[in-house]
């Protein structure tokens, strides 16, 4: 059986379903696994499944108190043909690279991967647990995370979703994808703030026993669809297995040859996903991170000091504008102890930074880190669409880039693959431009006609649309007020 503990050192461990229920822990630390489980089948038989048979082998693994028909139910629901390829997660090849393309779901984006199962994962778990009371999740996004989490959440019963955005801080497609989401249950609410303030917001607002004491005398009880979750994780890891397994069926690769991995890189939940699919047994020689100028990530992997005390950047590719990566909390627990863990985050805390000991960094040496400014991704979308007619989003090109760095500078030519997290559409006036489409004068929603007519690359029903929905959520909160927003959703 594996159990979950906190990363800070709190007593006690918890099933999987505890975890996912609460979210995060009571010391404010995330939940990881005791163990890393191996995966029980070969590369070979890992060449013949399909992407729900992957996702039942890794998820099940992880989250032992599940039963098999639990974990059944779960998957099969989740990934059917609400995505539009049959893959539901697809290699495509370009560039010299294999781009997984992690955005056929609901929303257009990566986080419907692990957001269209974890309603099932909470569902299932309260089931379990006999838990009586509604589950309200609370949730800061950067863009992509907010959409899919209300997508997926949407009108399941006994549930509730707050979902907090940086007013000026997401693509005006991801904001409309949002503000006209329909539910009862749902609830969205922009913030005077970047998502760091949203981010920490909502952390502050899990630890805040007189408010949890009040949401549990109504009937509630708090949770996250946040990465923080480790419902929300573990998913993730199922997708990294399957592609290798895609690249052996292939016959692109031979079974048990080594493999790198690139991911856009912003709370570090989808890389940390990576590391684990590595621990599972994945032979993998290097990760590699890729920032945008928001690199506190890259400055980090070079000097094993990370320091938040810098200016915010508001770049084109949005959901990387994070300062504090949460999932490198995770990260660190592994090659440390909760008691050194404990120490660095709280030096975060106060003083904005924290340097971890040698032992840590030796233990960083499978990361690569690296970073495009905006001129650099845009110019890369530019040169992979007119030189290979692949068309990339902006957070795609940041990967793309960096990968082409690491090649230069090391010769690397190992099978590489890139986390595609996104459909172009959702960025297209980044896009547009990128091609060399003039954007100027022309709304969001003019640009995605415009890139269509051009390319001819089908649009994703999420956006499909979009511009004509009504809005539905339209209030904005300063930063130090998320309470209150608390309060207007629940009718505290």
């Amino acid at each position: 059986m594996i159990n979950y503990v906190s990363t800070r050192g709190m007593e006690g461990s918890f099933s999987a379903a505890e975890a996912i229920v609460k979210g995060i822990a009571d010391d404010k630390g995330l939940f990881v696994p005791t163990k890393i489980p191996a995966l029980s089948v070969s590369f070979d038989e890992l060449a013949k499944m399909t992407y729900q048979q992957v996702a039942k082998l890794v998820i099940g693994s992880f989250f032992s108190d599940f039963t098999s028909e639990e974990i059944d139910y779960c998957v099969d629901n989740a990934y059917d043909e609400k995505f539009e390829v049959p893959e539901i997660a697809k290699i495509t090849k370009a560039g010299g690279a294999n781009f997984l393309e992690l955005y056929h779901g609901k929303t257009a984006a990566f986080k419907d991967m692990a957001l269209s199962i974890l309603p099932y994962l909470m569902t299932t778990s309260m089931k379990k647990l006999g838990v009586d009371k509604k589950v309200c999740i609370l949730t800061a996004t950067s863009g992509d995370t907010g959409k899919a989490a209300l997508e997926g959440f949407a009108g399941v019963e006994n549930t509730e979703i707050i979902v907090f955005y940086p007013k000026d801080g997401v693509s005006e497609v991801q904001r409309r994808q949002m503000v006209t989401q329909e539910g009862k249950n749902v609830h969205v609410y922009a913030i005077e703030g970047n998502f760091d303030d949203a981010q920490t917001g909502v952390k502050k607002l899990f630890t805040d026993n007189a408010l949890k004491e009040e949401l549990a005398s109504k009937g509630y009880v708090f949770s996250s669809a946040n990465s923080i979750n480790i419902g929300r994780l573990i998913p993730q890891v199922a997708y990294y297995v399957y592609a290798y397994s895609r690249l052996v069926a292939a016959g692109d690769i031979e079974a048990s040859d080594t493999i790198n991995i690139t991911v856009p890189t912003g709370n570090f939940g989808n890389i940390l996903a990576a590391y684990y699919a590595m621990k599972m047994g994945i032979p993998v020689s290097k990760f590699i991170c890729a920032s945008n100028e928001n690199k506190v990530l890259t400055d980090f992997f070079a000097s094993g000091k990370y320091d938040i005390k810098r200016d915010f950047v508001l770049t084109n590719s949005p959901s990387m504008d994070i300062l504090i990566s949460s999932n490198l909390e995770r990260l660190l627990y592994h090659l440390s102890s909760a008691d050194e863990l404990r120490k660095l985050m709280e030096s975060l805390d106060s003083k904005g930074e924290y340097k971890v000991s040698d032992s840590i960094k030796a233990g960083l040496d499978c990361f690569y880190a690296g970073f495009a400014d905006m001129d650099l991704t845009c110019d890369t979308i530019g040169k992979l669409y007119n030189k290979e007619g692949y068309l990339v989003d902006t957070h795609t090109a940041v990967a793309y880039a960096v990968c082409e760095q690491y090649k230069n500078e090391t010769g690397d030519e190992k099978a590489n693959v890139i986390a595609s997290t996104a459909s172009p559409y959702k960025f297209p006036r980044s896009v547009a431009s990128s091609i060399g489409l003039n954007p100027e004068g022309m709304s969001d929603f003019e640009c995605v006609e415009k890139l269509k007519e051009f390319t001819g690359v089908r649009v994703p029903k999420a956006i499909d649309g979009l511009e004509s929905r009504e809005v539905k959520h339209d209030k904005v909160f300063a930063k130090d007020k998320m309470l209150d927003a608390v309060e207007d959703a629940l009718c505290l």
